[in-house]
This record gives C-alpha cells, structure tokens and sequence, in this order.
C-alpha cells in the first residue's frame, strides 16, 4: 500500500457547488432528533500492530486482549470482522469489558460482479448481528486487485464498485445503519481516479466518508494541501476519522504532534459543522520509535484526542 498522487483540483472547478448535501446525523435519535456523540474509539488494528512488534497475537486470547484495551481508558472498540459469527462471538466479551462498538469495519470486494452478490450478503449479515449491539456505522474499504500491486481498476470496473457500494449503503441505510467509505493510499492514484469516483458516483444519502487522515496524507505524497483539499470538498460525508500521526513521514509511537496538523482540521471540520465519530488508529510500522507498551501508549492517544477535539 505505497502509492503516491498528483494535484488535481483544476479539473473540479465548480464542485463545492454540487456538495451541499446536508451531513448525515448518524447518532440522532430516531424519536427526538437529538444527537448524542459516541465516545472515542480505537480500531482492532492498531493494537495488533502493538501485539505483533512483542512477539503476541491480538487473536489468540482475545478475552485477555480486551482486558488490555480496557485498561487504556478506552470504550469505543471498533473491530475488523469478516463474518456474522464473529460478532456473537464478541458480542458476551464487550459486555464483559464494558465496551461500546458504534462502528465496526470489514473488508469488500466490490469491483467484480459475481463476487459483489457475496460481499453484500457478508456483509449485511454482519450488520444484522451488529445493530442489536449498538452499531450504526459500517466501514468498508473496497479491495484493490492485489495487495501491494501496481495495478489498477479499470473504469469499467470502477464503475461496477461504485454501484455496488452505492447498493450496500442502501441496505445499511434500511437497517438503520450507516455506510463510511474507507480508503488507504493505492486509491490515491493517478489523479485519485478511484478515490474521486466513488463518492462522486455515489449518492451521499447512502455512502458517507470515513476519512483515515493519513492514508490521504501519505497516498498524495505526504501532502496537507491534498488533505485539507479533500475535507474541502467532501466534508460534509464525513462520518468517521481514523486518527494516525507521523514524524517525518514515519508512523509515530503515539498520537500527538506531527506531520499532520490535527487542531487545524478538528477546527475545519467545527466549522462546517461536522462531528465526526473519532477513532484512533496510531499504528506502528517497523520504523516507528519503541519506547511504550500497548495500554501506555493508548492512554497517551486518549488525552491527545480529547484535548485537540474537545471531547
């Protein structure tokens, strides 16, 4: 997942024009329309990544692992799940641990049409044994052709994605849920080709945004313009934000100062009237410093977030 990207944003002269859709009210109570904010949460992933550089598997004992993530402060536990048996098998542990999983994250295959069938009915399933839990936003990032590949979709199957995710958020959106697309640097691409059409083929009612900040950052050459261009446009679909920071390009240990100017963009997004739900995902990669254990690492991320956006 190393791609990079160009400046594009001649080519979308007029836009903003043709985005003022009104922001999605994920957590708006059905009766009273008022909105009460989920509270931070933490991708699954992170901690593997801190379980894998001690030599342990987040998987192998995922009562102790919980045990672990609770001792952060942390409340909000967004999982990656890949079937519906999955949930009911976390569902008693999050009870256990006194965790909340407003969103939860699975991976599709949506650019083939005879896999797509497949991914709907996976998925779908996954949100009917999630919504009883909780859940209300779904985060997919469709699969490139190849992990780790320089090859890209054509526009013929682009087209086939986008019409299959806009197809997802439908269903989502009948059980009450709420789709976020996801993205990592490959869709960064070429004028981000892959990353504009989805949302611009999609209709905003059933596909929102999950912005995973620095994918964006990193995918576009580590640029901030890129970024803050994008929440220009597309802000208001933004329902999520994975939360990572780097030094000089490298993952940090912790969620802090960085790269990435994160009281600028929790003051952007406070503008435009949008509250995303925030989910930290500090992973490390094999360059990152190592100083701090798992649970003291998280508790740092937890103070930073709360303190940058005021939660």
């Amino acid at each position: 997942m190393t791609p990079d990207r160009r400046t594009f944003l001649q080519s979308f002269a007029g836009l903003a024009g043709l985005l003022h859709f009104t922001n999605l009210n994920v957590w708006a109570d059905s009766q009273t329309g008022a909105a009460e904010q989920p509270p931070i949460a933490c991708n699954q992933y992170t901690w593997h990544t801190f379980y894998q550089r001690e030599g342990r598997d987040w998987s192998a004992n995922l009562d102790a692992s919980l045990a672990d993530f609770a001792k952060s402060g942390l409340v909000g536990y967004e999982p990656s799940v890949s079937s519906a048996e999955e949930i009911r098998t976390l569902a008693p542990l999050l009870k256990k641990h006194r965790l909340h999983m407003h969103s939860l994250y699975v991976g599709t295959t949506l650019h083939k049409a005879d896999e797509a069938d497949k991914a709907l009915a996976t998925v779908t399933a996954i949100a009917d044994a999630a919504r009883p839990l909780g859940t209300k936003l779904v985060v997919t990032n469709p699969s490139p052709i190849k992990w780790g590949s320089a090859q890209d979709k054509t526009d013929t199957e682009l087209a086939v994605q986008a019409a299959n995710l806009d197809r997802l958020g439908a269903e989502l959106k009948k059980r009450g849920m709420t789709l976020s697309y996801h993205t990592h640097d490959v869709e960064m691409r070429h004028s981000a080709r892959e990353f504009h059409h989805m949302l611009l083929a999609t209709d905003p009612a059933n596909v929102s945004l999950c912005l995973d900040v620095h994918w964006i950052y990193r995918g576009s050459g580590n640029s901030q313009v890129a970024l803050f261009d994008i929440v220009k446009l597309y802000g208001k679909r933004i329902t999520e934000l994975h939360l990572r920071q780097s030094k000089g390009g490298v993952w940090s240990e912790t969620f802090g100062e960085g790269d990435i100017d994160y009281p600028r963009l929790a003051k952007e997004l406070k503008t435009i009237g949008i509250r995303p739900h925030l989910v930290l995902e500090q992973c490390i990669e094999k360059q990152s410093p190592r100083t701090l254990d798992a649970v003291t690492a998280h508790r740092q991320d937890l103070d930073y977030t709360k303190a940058v956006f005021g939660r």
